[in-house]
């Protein structure tokens, strides 16, 4: 053992000191510390007595070894020495320190020489904290011939201390070492009683707000109004432009007396003329007060059951009857301009078109009567009926519209609907007028009023918060109304083009129809009894005076609306340029 020249290098060897030369050789360590490490009676005699020692108890303190510098020049200049504990144990080293990097200029040589050594003893007996060199600041140390900089380690983190400076770190959280009462009288101080699940709005969440209140239900009920009267336009145009038209037609056969081919649009009007007839002599024939008490005498449904029953079927046949029409237009057109050879075909296409415009309308027109009807028992009954078909109806059309995801064109529609649905109420109304007419006794008329008042706010009402939230849920603006305005304007100028069409396609056949039907008893209460020639002439009387009102009303809501559409497309132009 002994005689081999082996040579161990313990722990704190390595990391005592590396010295590197400037062509990154190891430096030599000088013989008299390789001596101390190979052997000596300290050394052998520590390995001799290792086990003996096992069992001993810890002495009281360890003995410090003495502290040495090296520094490394490309040679050794000062030798290394250490002491070792009188019993001569042998001692595990374990360096615990930072490293101290010097730079010399002669060879630019680093050395590691600060090196922290703690000594266990093995047996237990002593723990002995040795090092080469120890400071009570551990840092780093660049040392160069111009300057020293110094880059000092923080403290350590001290949480009470921190928490003790500072306790509203943790915010909330900081309230569990509070008692119930100072909990409670923080939190009244503490600001906004909601300001744990509420956030502070901006100026987005303003106009948010201002919008769903304020504007969309003003825009909206600006459109619907002005579509309202885009409807009555159609209408007084049914009952006065179409009747002149066929006598014109009429009048210039029977003066040439010579049969022409008419035109699509002359033979548009006389389908159009078939289908208003054939309805108003149906309901002619068709008696109300059956109606009535079919509808009021039943006890299994209820009143606002029926009613939203014939609303569903009163959108279902307006969707058919303009696809009717528009087939029957078609077919007036290719009957107007077809050869000698297909007139036949033509005609039996026309005809055979007509027939079912005239079958779906009358329908349409009956289901317009119920509807009606169903209305007016509301408002007479005595048990609060009307309250509860127009909270019924208009929650549920509320319940059905609201919630759903919507573009803007399903929006548009929805729009037009709405401008419909208004203009068939107000034939309700005016159905409901003429059945107190000629069978209300006593003072009817201020129900009347307060009855129709509260129908129409309720629909107003209904409608602003209906499109309100719409718009609202799916993130649309209220220029998009001003748009559909701009639209229906265009519209009553016919300035739109063929190609990008989105017009309000309303067919008043039916409504014309229900109207007709109502007014008639009452101008037979206005004839007088007499012969029958008198009684005829008393007809043309009044259907003249009738028809002259009519084309006064036309002319004035013709010439209103295409005065204000002319107003708001300059408006909107105005704008589109100032904000351009």
């Amino acid at each position: 053992m002994s005689g081999g020249p082996v040579r161990r290098k313990v722990s704190f060897d390595l990391l005592a000191g590396d010295c590197f030369g400037d062509d990154g050789s190891l430096l030599m360590w000088p013989e008299s510390y390789l001596a101390v490490e190979d052997g000596g009676p300290a050394g052998r005699s520590g390995r001799r007595k290792r086990k003996s020692k096992a069992s001993k108890k810890k002495k009281d303190a360890p003995e410090p070894l003495p502290e040495s510098t090296d520094r490394c020049n490309g040679k050794h200049e000062t030798g290394m020495e250490f002491s070792v504990s009188e019993s001569r144990s042998v001692v595990e080293s374990v360096c615990e320190s930072t490293v101290e990097e010097r730079e010399t200029d002669s060879s630019g040589v680093s050395c590691v020489s600060y090196v922290e050594l703690r000594q266990r003893n093995v047996n237990g007996v002593d723990d002995v904290n040795c090092q080469w060199e120890s400071s009570k600041e551990e840092k780093w140390r660049t040392v160069s011939d111009r300057s020293a900089a110094k880059l000092e380690t923080m403290d350590s983190l001290d949480w009470k201390r921190i928490m003790a400076e500072n306790p509203d770190l943790l915010g909330e959280d900081s309230n569990v070492e509070k008692s119930p009462i100072e909990y409670f009288v923080g939190e009244i101080h503490a600001g906004n009683s909601l300001r744990s699940t509420m956030s502070v709005g901006n100026e987005k969440k303003r106009q948010r707000v201002y919008n769903t209140m304020f504007y969309i239900p003003f825009r909206c009920e600006r459109v619907i109004t002005v579509g309202f009267f885009v409807c009555v336009d159609s209408f007084l145009s049914l009952l006065t432009i179409m009747p002149a038209r066929i006598l014109i037609t009429i009048w210039r056969v029977l003066k040439t007396r010579q049969f022409q081919r008419p035109n699509a649009a002359e033979l548009s009007d006389f389908g159009c003329f078939f289908v208003l007839a054939f309805g108003v002599v149906t309901l002619q024939r068709t008696d109300i007060s059956l109606i009535y008490h079919m509808i009021r005498g039943q006890g299994t449904i209820k009143l606002y059951v029926v009613y939203n029953v014939l609303e569903i079927f009163d959108k279902l046949c307006q969707s058919l009857g303009e696809d009717v029409l528009q087939v029957l237009f078609g077919s007036a057109e290719g009957l107007a301009n077809c050869s000698s050879e297909n007139l036949k075909l033509e005609l039996g296409k026309f005809m055979f078109d007509a027939a079912i415009a005239i079958v779906a309308f009358v329908f349409h027109s009956f289901i317009l009567l119920a509807q009606a009807v169903t209305l007016s028992t509301c408002i007479i009954a005595r048990n609060n009926a009307l309250l509860a078909l127009l909270v019924s109806n208009n929650f549920a059309e509320i319940k059905s519209n609201v919630f759903k995801r919507v573009s803007k064109d399903n929006l548009h529609n929805l729009v037009f609907y709405d401008i419909i649905e208004r203009f068939h109420i107000t034939a309700f109304v005016l159905f409901v007028l003429a059945q107190n007419i000629l069978e209300a006794e006593g003072s009817w008329f201020e129900s009347f009023l307060t009855n129709a008042f509260m129908v129409y706010m309720c629909e107003m009402l209904v409608d602003s918060i209906k499109h309100s939230f719409l718009a609202k849920f799916n993130d649309i603006k209220p220029d998009a109304y001003s748009e559909f305005l701009e639209d229906l304007c265009k519209q009553t100028l016919k300035e739109k083009p063929e190609e990008r069409q989105k017009d309000l396609s309303f067919i008043p056949l039916a409504p014309a129809c229900v109207i007709i039907r109502v007014l008639t008893p009452i101008y037979a209460i206005l004839l007088p009894h007499g012969p029958f020639l008198w009684r005829l002439l008393w007809i043309l009387v009044w259907s003249s005076l009738t028809y002259v009102m009519l084309v006064i009303s036309k002319i004035i809501v013709s010439l209103s609306l295409r005065r204000l559409a002319t107003w708001y497309l300059n408006l909107r132009q105005e704008r589109k340029q100032h904000v351009d």
